[in-house]
């Protein structure tokens, strides 16, 4: 009896949570989750367009649908579906790539100060004169004449994968020399940050046991109908 009267005063404590409380602390930690953080465009990549067309995969057709680059770094994965950003994988990437740019894990020329109308500049820059070193580095520089190439460490950024050859020829992804050996340009193109896909062979490793011998089959076959065609 007594044990009976302890537990009915101790149920109201072990109750189970009502659904009102759950979904309380569900929305509650739903309002704690930081924001998305939203970079700053670059140079190379000034808006949605630039960068969609960038990364490649086909992603370009979708930038009419994102109006401005707020919108489309604050998106979420259901948000991308709902916009009919399909298949799944496609999703994914650009995802992805939303992630790698806020870290600055960025492609050819996202590092470039000095771009206009898509295209950036490069040149070869040396050392002052009466300098112990005859070192050459490319730079950066913005669109025009009457650059003092032998000043240009003091202005200039230096854009990483671009180096220099010879005397004056600049090697490096996407980059086209100019006339008479003056430098070179670099233009905004088509997946030029595009990470390739795998290629499937023999169906992939998941299938690649059934369709090799699917393939093994079929050699066979077409070598008895040979034989039996030679003994008719």
């Amino acid at each position: 009896m007594r044990a009976q009267n302890l537990w009915s005063s101790l149920r109201p404590l072990v109750s189970t949570p009502t659904t009102s409380a759950i979904n309380n602390q569900i929305r509650c930690l739903h309002k704690t989750r930081p924001a998305p953080v939203v970079p700053r465009p670059r140079p190379f990549v000034p808006d949605v367009e630039t960068f969609l067309k960038l990364i490649g995969r086909g992603m370009s057709k979708h930038a009419s649908k994102f109006p401005s680059w707020d919108a489309l770094f604050t998106m979420t994965s259901p948000q991308l579906k709902e916009l009919g950003i399909e298949p799944p994988r496609a999703r994914r990437y650009l995802l992805q790539w939303m992630q790698r740019y806020r870290k600055g894990a960025v492609g050819p020329g996202g590092d470039f100060k000095f771009v206009q109308d898509g295209e950036a500049h490069l040149r070869v820059a040396t050392p002052p004169g009466g300098a112990a070193t005859d070192a050459r580095w490319v730079v950066n520089v913005p669109h025009g004449e009457g650059i003092d190439l032998q000043n240009l460490n003091e202005t200039y950024p230096r854009p990483k994968g671009y180096s220099v050859r010879g005397l004056k020829t600049i090697a490096g992804s996407f980059a086209t020399e100019l006339p008479n050996k003056s430098g070179a340009v670099v233009k905004i193109t088509e997946g030029m940050w595009e990470q390739k896909q795998g290629r499937k062979i023999d169906g992939g490793e998941r299938r690649r046991a059934e369709t090799l011998f699917k393939k093994r089959s079929a050699e066979r076959r077409a070598e008895r109908e040979a034989e039996l065609m030679k003994q008719l």
